[in-house]
């Protein structure tokens, strides 16, 4: 199975590419398990919520994983919360660098920063600056990951056409 990873700063299509993609290819995939788990809460995250996150995410993604076919589209993966963790709290738990290590995936589409904000009380940071250096974090992660990738950028028919391009040519290598 391949597993294709839709990855980026906050309010950049990464949700929606996912579902589109998923409904596109017919398959299952993985949302991110951060909303659920913030929304049931109560009370604002700390960082030892964040190994709990983690641990979520990946039974999300295995639970989703035993469902899926030939393809997986994972809206986020571990490197998000290992980003926030080392920008908000200045380190990362041990264990949450493990895992991202131990996860393997084929594809990266990496969502750029040129659609416009959208409001969530989950998102942290509208400001332009700060999409653009979290943007660029995750371009060097991608970059630096030897999996190929691909940016994702322009309106969403362009954005989903430049996905499916990509997933089509990882697919051609089965």
């Amino acid at each position: 199975m391949k597993k294709v990873v839709v990855i980026g700063p906050e309010s950049t299509g990464k949700s929606t590419l996912s579902e589109q993609l998923a409904a596109y290819y017919n398959t299952i995939w993985v949302p991110e398990y951060a909303r659920q788990y913030i929304e049931e809460l109560g009370r604002p995250y700390e960082q030892h919520d964040l190994l709990q996150i983690a641990e979520g995410q990946l039974d999300l993604e295995d639970e989703r994983a035993a469902l899926a076919d030939k393809l997986l589209i994972c809206d986020t993966d571990l490197h998000v919360i290992k980003v926030w963790s080392e920008h908000k709290y200045n380190g990362c738990d041990p264990l949450i660098q493990a895992y991202v290590a131990s996860r393997k995936y084929d594809l990266y589409l990496l969502t750029y920063i040129d659609i416009p904000w959208q409001e969530d009380p989950q998102r942290e940071y509208p400001d332009p600056k700060m999409r653009e250096y979290f943007y660029n974090v995750y371009k060097t992660i991608v970059a630096d990951s030897g999996v190929p990738w691909v940016e994702i950028r322009g309106s969403s028919e362009d954005r989903q056409q430049a996905a499916i391009h990509a997933i089509d040519g990882l697919l051609k290598e089965v």
